[in-house]
Formats: C-alpha cells, structure tokens, sequence
C-alpha cells in the first residue's frame, strides 16, 4: 500500500506529489493527459506567451515617443504559436523531469475512485493510506441558443490551439479570461466586443481599477456591454439585451465563450465516497480536508479560489496535514493578477468588501506617476496604488494598475500575511528607482 494517490497532475496536484516524496513518502500520481494541468496547457502560461507577444507589438508600433522608430513591425503567428509550444515543452518536461527525480509513480490514463484508499487506472487497483483529488476545472458553456456545436465558438483552449488569428472576435464573459484575451486582439489591432452580464468587468476587482481598465480597452477600440445577457447565437451573430433590455446584435468572426469555469466533479468515481459538496466544488476546510478522513481536495475542484498559485499551495497544505505537520491554508493574502496592459493585480479586500464585513477601513491612493521609473518607461499610461488600512491601520488590501504589478503585488502579501502596519511598511527600505516604491509611499498620506 502506498502512502498517497493523487487524482490529476496540475499546479494542486503535482507539487503535492513533490512535497510529499520529498518527506520519503511513496506517491502516486494519476494525470488523464498531460502534466501541468490548464495552467501550462491552455491557461496561464500561454496565455502570458501570446500577451507578450502582443505587447511588443503594440510597443514597437507606438514608440516614437519615445525616440525609437519601428519600421516595418508585424506579427508572424505561426512562429508564436511555435515559440509558445516549446515553452510549455520545457515546463512540462520540468514537472516531469521533478517527479522522476522525486521517485513519484506517474500513470498516465483515467483514474476511477473506488473508495478512500482505492483507486483503479486501467485494469489495475491501486491502493493508499491517503487520497488526494486535484481533478481541476472545466470551461463553463453556458445554455444559449445555437452556441453548443457551433464551429465558430471556442472556449479558451480552442482559442489557444487556433492555427490562425481572426479578424474580429465576440468575447461572452468580461472576467479575466475574456479581458485577457479582448486585450490580446486589440493590442493586434483586430476587432473585440465583450459582453458581460455584471455591471463591471472583472466583478471581484475594485471598481475604480476595474473601470481604468476598462477605458484603456475602449481606447484600443473594444466596444464593452455591461449589464449585457446574450439570448441566442445565430447566422454568425451574438443577439443580447444590452442593460436597458434593447435587443441588439453582434457579427464576429469567432466567438469566446469566457463565461467561467466549474469543477471536474464527474466520470472518475467520485460519487463512491459520498463526500460534502456543492455546486462550487468539494467542501474542504483550512486543511485542504474533505468531510471523509484521509481524502483531501485541492485546486479547483475545492471550490475555493480558481487560481493556480492557489492549488499549490493548498496541495502543499494537504500533504503537510496528512503525515503530521499541521498547517493551514491562509485566504487573507491571495493575490489575483490580469497580464493585460496595463496589469492589474490585487490582493486583500477592497474598501467596500472591508466596510461590508464590518471593519473599519479606510483607503490610501497614489498615482504611480509619482514614480521616477513609472514615468521613464512610460507614456501617456495612468497607474494607480490603492493601500487599504483598517482601525489599527493595518494593510488590508492593495491594489495596483500600472506595469510590474505582477510583480508588485507579493510584497502586499507578505506585508498582509505579517499584518503590518503603516508604519511598519514606512520603515522598509524599497529600492529606487522602482514603482514597487509607491507602495511605500502611499503610507505616508
């Protein structure tokens, strides 16, 4: 009997099947396709390949202002595509070349659950003191007329995988899937309409980012529908009721249906245990537990946050559970992240959602334009830093557009993780010339 058998092979699963291994344990790991999960197949990573790519297009068309002149700048597709496959290439054979190393047992094909310690991959039953399911998500097709079976709609990965770039594309979802890719193809100058039925994109980032960032894509010449429901897909047009319930209609040569993701809940035997669940995913707790002792749930199938940082660090959290070394899986310092241009990243509550869970709040704000490097390596951008403090002016939040805030945005975790204060974050020496700076600055308003 071995110590663990783990269902999926993503960001949750396969640094679940490293940290236990590396405490000596014997692990199994179950993967149906390929290693690295939607992450490195058709989500984060590729998706941040073409964005780049993007971007430096974009830059080398509109860097006169900057003394530079571009002549002749276009995007060769088929060699980004090329570029984008060799990179996941490299991270899968990564992961894979870790778990050898690791001496983790990696099956590939379909698991089946036959109870808490038994699991059947082919004509084979595996056995294990521990279960951990990290089967992932699944893009939601929501039931609108003439989307199921129509050619011209593609989720997310159809998009990836698509041998050529349209023309013009109708994005159903505002979320960061569809704002993600709506940037991506106005960055390249080809047409984007998004439809949303939230009154803001992004309904979980702070308004007022949310809505810099929706000027910027309206200043690229993306038309935004918010408060907008899609009726029917017909004759290669999206029908919608915009928000004052006229019917209006959209031609586009592909469609993106961005509507969310759900858990991987079915066709691998969950029903056989019986666990707590809801439509979210399987209910877990601080652990990474499930309602049933020795089964552990991590990633997206738990329900909790769709991120893939996130899956891996509840993995971690389940095995450290499992074989004796309490730990728990903090929601407080979660960060969340759109590679759009500018990024936007947040981490935290905003002021709304502190005030609404009853706490005292109050919110700094800064313009990055206060930053020496903000302004050298930028033009005509606007980036804002918005530093939330509760009553004993402790960070609760940050949010930040502007570029680097991918970057940025892990030392307001750690900041929020250690409950610093103004004053605290005041004494930190930040390096300078950086805009990671102005988070530092805002402390002193």
């Amino acid at each position: 009997m071995r110590d663990l058998i783990i269902i999926g092979g993503g960001p949750a699963g396969y640094v679940a099947a490293d940290r236990a291994a590396a405490l000596g344990k014997s692990v199994l790991l179950a993967e149906r396709d390929r290693l690295g999960g939607v992450c490195l197949n058709s989500g984060c990573v590729p998706t941040k390949a073409f964005l780049n790519s993007a971007k430096l297009y974009r830059h080398a068309l509109h860097s006169q202002s900057f003394g530079v002149s571009v002549a002749g700048a276009s995007l060769d597709y088929a060699k980004m595509l090329a570029r984008t496959g060799k990179i996941q290439e490299t991270l899968r054979g990564g992961v894979a070349g870790l778990l050898r190393r690791r001496k983790v047992e990696v099956l590939q094909g379909e698991a089946r659950i036959l109870d808490a310690h038994r699991v059947q991959i082919g004509d084979a039953v595996h056995e294990a003191a521990n279960l951990l399911i990290a089967t992932g998500s699944r893009p939601v097709m929501p039931p609108i007329p003439g989307l199921a079976g129509n050619a011209a709609v593609l989720d997310a990965a159809g998009l990836l995988a698509a041998p050529s770039l349209a023309e013009s594309i109708t994005i159903i979802g505002g979320g960061v899937i569809g704002v993600e890719f709506a940037f991506f193809h106005a960055l390249l100058d080809k047409k984007a309409v998004i439809i949303e039925m939230l009154p803001q994109i992004c309904g979980n980032l702070d308004k007022e980012i949310a809505a810099i960032l929706q000027r910027k894509l309206e200043s690229l010449g993306v038309a935004v529908h918010l408060g907008a429901r899609v009726e029917k897909i017909a004759d290669g047009e999206v029908v919608f009721a915009d928000r004052e319930g006229k019917t209006r209609s959209v031609k586009a040569e592909r469609i993106l249906a961005a509507a969310g993701r759900a858990p991987n809940l079915e066709g691998f035997g969950l029903e056989n245990l019986n666990l707590d669940q809801d439509r979210k995913g399987i209910r877990v707790d601080g652990r990474a537990a499930t309602s049933l002792p020795g089964v552990y749930a991590a990633g997206d199938v738990s329900g909790r946050f769709q991120l893939a940082h996130f899956a891996s660090r509840q993995g971690t959290v389940a095995v450290n559970n499992m074989f004796g070394q309490p730990d728990i899986c903090r929601e407080t310092a979660v960060p969340g992240i759109l590679y759009t241009d500018p990024e936007a990243a947040t981490v935290g509550l905003t002021e709304a959602q502190a005030k609404a869970s009853g706490l005292k709040a109050r919110t700094l704000k800064m313009p990055l334009a206060a930053s020496g490097r903000f302004l050298a390596e930028t033009e005509g951008e606007r980036g804002l830093v918005k530093a939330v403090l509760g009553g004993r002016d402790e960070l609760l939040g940050l949010q930040v557009i502007g570029p680097y805030a991918s970057e940025m945005i892990g030392a307001a975790c750690v900041m929020i993780e250690n409950e610093m204060r103004a004053r605290d974050i005041r004494e930190i020496v930040f390096p300078h010339p950086t805009v990671a700076e102005i988070m530092k600055e805002a402390m002193f308003l």
